[in-house]
């Protein structure tokens, strides 16, 4: 992100025109909402035609980052920092700062929010109500961190024109639920065994996220990504296993996902974690079923020994 320049006189603008700017988003931000979620299937009028495709859900973890779709809301942003009180803050407080001042609230909407996954520009952020806007302030920490890690639930649409953002081609996500945080947080907010060390567990519980999340083309949009990625967020039961598995002198081998015996009418995944003896090469199978058939995943059996069928 560039850094913002200050304004010249006759580019500053005045109350008047802030006003009219900020009806003309609001009624473009509704405009443009409207076609996304009528393209996406998202939409209730969409959802509710047996004609439409069904929704392709995400529950993709990543980082947001704030673009400039243009050079003139770069200039906007630039004008608006420079009649501030940002002396002493680096960029990003100051961004974050101005985003923070409800009045200037319609600099959200002209930014482009992109969720990057392991780096990788994955999506647009679309909100499906213009009030969850303000999940994306979350985003913007005003002191960033290489752990910081981004949450997005919602569903996915058509591919963004390039103008959307400065040349960027991803997929909009219209997103109904953003959580940020960061890594030593989750683990921090994992209940630790009592038989287990802090100093044990919490390289374990660390560990055991970054290699979920790092699972190949991850983005989140698969059945079993979103089982796995639910899991990596929602359900701690995984990290103590991870643990004890470790004092077993085992390690985490694979991580394999397969429909379940059991779907039928709802989407049911079985998300299979294979540890391995570093001695003797045995291994020893843990899963657990989560149910993806909507929007939002939720478990539905336990952490439980998983026994290879033959037939």
């Amino acid at each position: 992100m560039s850094t913002p320049a200050g304004p010249s006189p006759e580019q500053a603008s005045t109350p008047s025109s802030d006003v009219r700017l900020h009806q003309q988003d609001e009624e473009t931000s509704s405009e443009a909402r409207d076609e996304f979620l009528s393209q996406s299937g998202a939409g209730a009028g969409s959802v509710r035609d047996p004609s439409s495709l069904p929704p392709s859900y995400v529950f993709a973890i990543g980082q947001i980052e704030p673009r400039f779709p243009s050079l003139a809301v770069e200039k906007e942003v630039a004008q608006v920092m420079a009649r501030s009180d940002t002396e002493g803050l680096t960029d990003r407080q100051a961004l974050h700062r101005v985003l923070s001042d409800r009045s200037n609230r319609y600099l959200l909407r002209q930014l482009a929010w992109v969720h990057a996954v392991e780096h990788m520009e994955s999506y647009l952020l679309v909100p499906r109500d213009p009030i969850e806007l303000e999940l994306l302030i979350e985003a913007v920490r005003p002191d960033p961190r290489p752990t910081d890690t981004d949450v997005v639930i919602g569903v996915r649409g058509p591919l963004a024109p390039p103008e959307a953002a400065n040349g960027l081609v991803v997929p909009y996500l219209i997103y109904e639920q953003i959580f940020s945080f960061d890594q030593d947080e989750l683990v921090s907010s994992i209940p630790r065994p009592n038989n287990i060390s802090p100093e044990d567990f919490e390289p374990a519980a660390r560990e055991i996220f970054t290699r979920l999340v790092q699972l190949a083309d991850n983005a989140g949009a698969t059945d079993e990504h979103r089982a796995v990625n639910y899991l990596a967020v929602r359900y701690p039961a995984i990290y103590e296993k991870a643990a004890q598995q470790y004092a077993l002198n085992s390690s985490l081998a694979a991580v394999r996902a397969r429909p379940s015996r059991l779907s039928g009418i709802r989407k049911i995944v079985d998300e299979i974690f294979v540890f391995r003896n570093r001695s003797t090469d045995v291994e020893e199978s843990f899963f657990v079923r989560v149910d993806v058939a909507e929007m939002l995943p939720f478990l539905l059996t336990k952490l439980t020994p998983y026994i290879e069928r033959p037939w």
